[in-house]
């Protein structure tokens, strides 16, 4: 079996002003299916930038991804979307919630998507919210929530879809202990049940104390690969 995220050799450029900034420097790694994987370093590391290669949403200045064995770089645009919307789910330091939408509404919108029944898309969105404490805020908007239960929202959105990988960026980041603790439990609980790929970036003690593997940058670069005993 092939990994299920590979990159091979990337390289990322990015230029303000003319002004060059490589953020991944000849970088390769493979995350194998069910593994739960942790990016850590520094800000400015690169941590985002491969989160971001690795889940298609952006492409190397030189070098390759690949998803399952295939290599993005000769797939379409569509092709890559409809990669993204069936395998990944995102979890964002941004959140990305529809602002018009309720919570429920927004953890839907994905299953709406993948074409799941009115039904069917109700049930599974307010069953995580559930889960993840939210049930209060079901018909809420994100106006309406604070940051932290923004976060838990785009969370759910991001796991009811019941995807193969989830790449999440900082995903505790702004949730106290607690909830960041029921949170990764519960997305532990997805990786050892189901299988589920999971990719984190984080400065977070909580997320490298669960992880089965940190990998740690420096520079745009994994200077080294752990596999902490639990």
């Amino acid at each position: 079996m092939p990994p299920i995220l590979e990159a091979v050799n990337v390289v990322k450029d990015y230029f303000v002003r003319d002004v060059q900034t490589r953020a991944l420097n000849n970088l390769s790694v493979q995350i194998a299916a069910g593994e739960f994987t942790t990016l850590a370093g520094p800000s400015g590391c690169g941590k985002t930038t491969l989160l971001n290669m690795l889940g298609t949403l952006d492409m190397p200045t030189s070098g390759e991804i690949l998803v399952d064995g295939e290599a993005v770089a000769a797939m379409s645009e569509a092709e890559r979307a409809e990669l993204r919307l069936q395998k990944m789910g995102f979890i964002f330091q941004a959140y990305n919630l529809i602002p018009v939408l309720s919570a429920t509404e927004n953890v839907e919108f994905v299953l709406l998507l993948q074409g799941l029944s009115a039904a069917e898309r109700r049930e599974r969105a307010e069953s995580v919210l559930v889960d993840l404490g939210l049930g209060e805020l079901i018909t809420k908007r994100p106006t309406e929530m604070s940051g932290g239960q923004q976060q838990r929202v785009a969370v759910a959105r991001a796991i009811a879809a019941e995807p193969e990988i989830i790449l999440a960026d900082e995903p505790t980041a702004n949730l106290d202990s607690k909830t960041a603790a029921s949170l990764l439990d519960l997305m532990y609980d997805m990786n050892q049940k189901n299988g589920a790929t999971f990719v984190f970036s984080t400065h977070d003690p909580q997320v490298m104390e669960r992880a089965g593997r940190i990998l740690r940058m420096v520079d745009g670069e994994i200077v080294k690969d752990e596999n902490p005993t639990r």
